[in-house]
């Protein structure tokens, strides 16, 4: 199966999102799932038995619990295929990165020391 054919499915894609902030349980996993799409957990058991085959997850035995967490050789190689397209975005994400350091400064609050004068309506700068 390729990648995307994996990462196409959304209950597929919210499960590595909750491994990607850790290891979890299969039961904490069926929780979230089950809740969020209504789905069975035999349901739940397969997406994650896709993930494991595919490589996306890996699954560890702790007692009578399944451990399982994310791994990240597969989603190297989507990153790899994007890599192409990383042109299209990042001058837009550069540029936006500019204007919220444009706008913390402007906002910034003066400190005791600022000789910046102020002016326009309503500053000490402008005549009444």
């Amino acid at each position: 199966m390729h990648a995307f054919d994996i990462l196409g499915d959304p209950v597929r894609r919210r499960i590595l999102e909750l491994l990607a902030d850790g290891e979890q349980t299969s039961g904490a996993i069926t929780d979230v799932i089950r809740a969020e799409f209504a789905i069975s957990q035999p349901a739940v058991s397969q997406h994650l038995r896709v993930l494991r085959d595919n490589g996306f997850a890996s699954v560890r035995a702790e007692g009578t619990r399944r451990i399982y967490a994310v791994e990240p050789g597969p989603l190297s190689e989507v990153d790899a295929w994007l890599d192409r397209f990383r042109r299209f975005w990042e001058q837009h994400l550069d540029a936006l990165g500019t204007e919220l350091a444009r706008g913390k400064r402007a906002r910034r609050p003066r400190t005791a020391g600022d000789t910046t004068a102020q002016t326009g309506p309503g500053t000490d700068g402008g005549t009444t």
